[in-house]
Formats: C-alpha cells, sequence, structure tokens
C-alpha cells in the first residue's frame, strides 16, 4: 500500500509515494519514489504530471490533505507497517453484538487479552504458541503482547467463576425469542492430568483419550450462548438431561427453548425423556435403523410426489408431508417426511462411480492393503486359476441397494412443529450448530487440546468459545448477504488484512481503503476507520 509523505531535504520540501512492505526477514521496509515538492510560499503541492495522469487513471483525483506532518528519511525508515483491517473489523463486530462489552463487565483488565487471542485463533487458526509473531504484525491496542508463556498465564487466571458469570450475562444480554440448538462434540487430548479427559465414544475416530462439549446456540442469530465440557465417558443421554437442565434453569421463559438435533441422539430412550417435560419443544432428526423410521418412509413413498407436497428450502426443491402418530405413554408426536430426488440421484451416481473405481483399483492391484476396507464392504475378491488376472470381481449388490435404500430421504420427530415446512427450515437451521463445531475444532486449533491441567484446558475452550462467536456471526452476515459466492471466510479476513496503518514518530497514518474493503465494512454495520 501507498501513502504520500513530506520529506525536508536542505531548505525544500518534497512530496514521496511512500510503499511500505516487509522484506524476507519480516522487518518492515519502505520504497520512495518522487512524486512532486511543497511550493515555498503558497504550501500548495505541486504534483509530477505522471502522477497525476497515473492515479486519474487509476480512478483516483488527487487531493492534497489538509495538514501533513514533516518527516525525515531516518523516521521513514524507523517506521513499522501493522495490519489493521481485520483488527478494526473485529472490534466493530464484537462492540455491535454487546460482546465487547460482556467481556470488560465479567473479566476487566483480562478482556483486551482475551479477545486478542480470540481474534488470533479466528485470524490465523494455527497453535496459540504462534500468537506472539501475529500480534506482533497487527495493529493491536493491548500493550501486552501474548508470548506462550504470557497465554499460560492468562489460562490460569480465568476461573471458573468468571466464565460461568460470563455465561450467564451474555446470556442474559442476548436472550432473543428464537429457537436454541443444542448439539455434543468429543475432543480429544494426550494429557492424562485433566480431570474430565477419559475414554469413551469418540465421534471423530480418534484412539484418544476425550472430553465431551456440548454447546448450546441461537438459531436466529446463529450466535452460541455457552458451552459446557462433560466427563467423557457420561453417556449422551446423560449430558443431554444435564445440558438441557443447566439451559432451561437460566431462561425466563422456558418455553424459549427447542432442542433441535441430529440422528446422533434419537433414541427411543432419548425422545421418551424428551416427552415427560410437557413444556420441552423438540426437533430431532430420526435414524434409519428405527422400525419407527422405515414404517413412515413407506408409507410416505406411497403419496409424497405430488405437486401439493412441494417445499422450496433454500436453493433445493424438495417433497415433504406430515404425519401424526403416537409414540409411547400415549404421547402423540408430528412426523416430517422429506424427499430430495437431485440429492437421491447425486448419492447414487457418486456411489456408483466410487464402486466403479474401486472395481478398476482391484483389477489392478487385488491386494491393495490401502483399499482393503473399501474392497471388502463392496466387493467380493476370489482368487480364480480361470481368470488371466488370478482373480474374479463382483460387486455386493446387496450392499449397494442397501445403501442406496434411504437416499435422499430425511424424516423428523417433534412434539411442537405440526407442518413439514416449518420442520424443514427450522432443521436445516441448526447445520450452524455443526459449522460451529467443525470451525471450534479444525479452524480454531482445538481438535487436539494441548494443556495439561484442567483449569487451562477451561480456559482454552472458553477463548475458543469467544472466537466462534465472532466466527458464527461473521458467518451469519456472509450467508444473509450471499458473500460465499464472491469469497470464503479466509478470504474476507485476508482482504481485510491488506489494510496497512504505518506508524512514523508514534503517528498513524491508516492507507487508503480499499472499494472491497468498504464494503465489507458495510456489510457488517462498522464504521470505516478514519
Amino acid at each position: 500500500m501507498a501513502s504520500i509523505v513530506r520529506v525536508k531535504v536542505g531548505k525544500h520540501l518534497y512530496l514521496y509515494e511512500s510503499i511500505s512492505f516487509r522484506n524476507k526477514e519480516g522487518k518492515p521496509r519502505n520504497h520512495r519514489k518522487p512524486v512532486g515538492k511543497v511550493d515555498k510560499k503558497s504550501g500548495e503541492y505541486i504534483y509530477k504530471q505522471e502522477y497525476i495522469d497515473r492515479k486519474k487513471a487509476e480512478g483516483i483525483t488527487i487531493a492534497p490533505p489538509k495538514s501533513v506532518p514533516i518527516y525525515s528519511i531516518n523516521d521513514l525508515k524507523e517506521s513499522s507497517v501493522l495490519q489493521a483491517g481485520s483488527v478494526y473489523l473485529l472490534n466493530g463486530i464484537s462492540d455491535n453484538i454487546g460482546l465487547s462489552k460482556i467481556l470488560n463487565e465479567v473479566f476487566g483488565n483480562l478482556s483486551e487479552d482475551i479477545f486478542s487471542l480470540a481474534s488470533y485463533l479466528l485470524s490465523s487458526g494455527a497453535p496459540v504458541s504462534y500468537c506472539e509473531d501475529w500480534m506482533n504484525k497487527s495493529d493491536y491496542s493491548n500493550d501486552q503482547v501474548l508470548s506462550s508463556q504470557k497465554i499460560s498465564k492468562l489460562f490460569n487466571k480465568i476461573t471458573e467463576s468468571n466464565i460461568e458469570g460470563f455465561y450467564k450475562s451474555w446470556g442474559d444480554y442476548r436472550a432473543e425469542r428464537e429457537y436454541l440448538a443444542l448439539d455434543i462434540t468429543s475432543i480429544s487430548s494426550w494429557s492424562k492430568l485433566i480431570d474430565d479427559v477419559e475414554w469413551g465414544y469418540n465421534r471423530d475416530g480418534d484412539k484418544l483419550a476425550q472430553i465431551n462439549l456440548s454447546m448450546l446456540l441461537g438459531l436466529k442469530s446463529r450466535l452460541p450462548i455457552r458451552a459446557t465440557v462433560y466427563d467423557g465417558s457420561i453417556s449422551d443421554v446423560s449430558t443431554l438431561k444435564t445440558s438441557i437442565k443447566q439451559v432451561a434453569s437460566r431462561l425466563d421463559n422456558p418455553n424459549q427453548l427447542m432442542i433441535v438435533m441430529d440422528k446422533g441422539f434419537s433414541s427411543k430412550k432419548n425422545i421418551d425423556m424428551l416427552l415427560e417435560n410437557d413444556n420441552l419443544k423438540f426437533l430431532l432428526a430420526l435414524p434409519f435403523t428405527l422400525n419407527f423410521t422405515k414404517k413412515i418412509i413407506e408409507v410416505a413413498k406411497k403419496n409424497i410426489n405430488t405437486f401439493a407436497n412441494t417445499i422450496v428450502s433454500g436453493g433445493d426443491i424438495i417433497r415433504g408431508i406430515t404425519l401424526e402418530r403416537s409414540w409411547s405413554k400415549g404421547k402423540n408426536v408430528f412426523v416430517h417426511a422429506f424427499y430430495n430426488d437431485i440429492k437421491a440421484a447425486i448419492t447414487k451416481n457418486n456411489l456408483y462411480g466410487y464402486i466403479k473405481k474401486l472395481v478398476t483399483e482391484a483389477e489392478l492391484d487385488p491386494e491393495n492393503k490401502k483399499l482393503k476396507n473399501h474392497f471388502e464392504r463392496y466387493l467380493i475378491i476370489r482368487k480364480s486359476s480361470k481368470r488371466d488376472s488370478g482373480y474374479t470381481i463382483k460387486v455386493k449388490e446387496d450392499v449397494v441397494e442397501s445403501e442406496l435404500k434411504n437416499a435422499g430421504w430425511l424424516v423428523t420427530i417433534s412434539n411442537d412443529i405440526d407442518n413439514a415446512s416449518e420442520a424443514i427450515k427450522v432443521y436445516r437451521d441448526k447445520d450452524v450448530v455443526e459449522k460451529g463445531f467443525m470451525r471450534l475444532k479444525n479452524s480454531l486449533g482445538i481438535k487436539r487440546l494441548r494443556v495439561h491441567s484442567q483449569q487451562a484446558m477451561n480456559s482454552k475452550v472458553f477463548v475458543t468459545f469467544i472466537a466462534l462467536i465472532l466466527n458464527s456471526h461473521i458467518h451469519k452476515v456472509m450467508l444473509d448477504n450471499d458473500l460465499y459466492k464472491s469469497m470464503t471466510m479466509k478470504d474476507l479476513i485476508q482482504t481485510m488484512e491488506k489494510l496497512k496503518v504505518q506508524i512514523i514518530n508514534n503517528d498513524r497514518i491508516l492507507y487508503p481503503v480499499s472499494k472491497k474493503q468498504k464494503s465489507i465494512y458495510k456489510f457488517f454495520n462498522v464504521k470505516l476507520p478514519a
């Protein structure tokens, strides 16, 4: 990025276009090019015609600033250039959604460190040990650069009472009349010093001890409300009861709560438990393994493909019907069956293509160790002296047929939502939960908890939760404004990081804000930096 500076040489003032960059060692450097001078008598800027023509071709009209400080060549050499655009954006978002206010109220002097670390996690996705390098290159008001040692001290200063205090204040502040989605995930850890880390079912398939993490999010605001860490060996049934009880106790209006969850929670025992509370609303997807689900699909297949049952959901056109059925203990529920023929066709096409590739690989190397499990799942491979290859290969048609039997189908159950159109909208909105967990474990760097104490583990989960609040709001704004059509979230952050500020003799000179950066600030309702 370039800026105009005045440099005094002898008795004259010259105008230079200063282009700032960092060399291979990461040190700030400037490339200067003379573009004019300052008239001694009038003080007016006299630009070279070639500079005026060049800027005009770029669509920029030359207009000298009202007051420009005078810097020496040595001042320019010792100046620093920091990324400011994303820092300013994240601070603006935090102010808009009330996050800054709650952090300051609960954590006081620690709030700046927590927010700086959370911003780093969101912006970089790298381990916390690299936060110090990132902050040295960023325009943070935080006086303290967070080294690994200081981050460890920060984790030890964040107490459980602080965290609970934040969740209460944040929940009260964000109390909106919207459905709340609840989900549970597992996070692996190598540490033997964390109380909640035990061996249990791991949803990522990792052969490591783990903790369970449940998260509550608003489906309207798409913002996380609270995260709770549980013992890794506790079953989802117990965790679900605990989570619901904790959440309900913190709501002024319990009717505000709707549990929206995926197939992993949809056991008969869980549904029975949910139906015991008449004030609790829920919407769950049912697994195809339940006989109840199988019967619903058989009924739906007979009459679902009609114009009357057509639903437009987002960019999809699907069919959906609602049936009222009796559950256990005489409780009636609404069951919604959906069929997406395009998804069914794509699933079928992809599976056929994959199996075709497996057959080709098996013909080349029937004993391929990397594909052994896949071969065993879909193929029957036998040795044969009658074949030139020495093997016969046959597709397990029954397995393929079984996998495709329910392709394109979704069945949900609710004790409150009585129409298919509303049910599919609410269920699809819960996708924010799964995306939130994915970003939490992958983008934000806690898929493996590299901490060595219970308090440090709770603190890191909490700081990451703050990062996820920012992440979720960015995700919502991008969705609402169709920004994903032109950029990813990473592209957006990188675009904002290109906006720099140059610091010369404690003066802050902001580089010009690009058209794209201006539009991003506008989408997020953040005022342009001055």
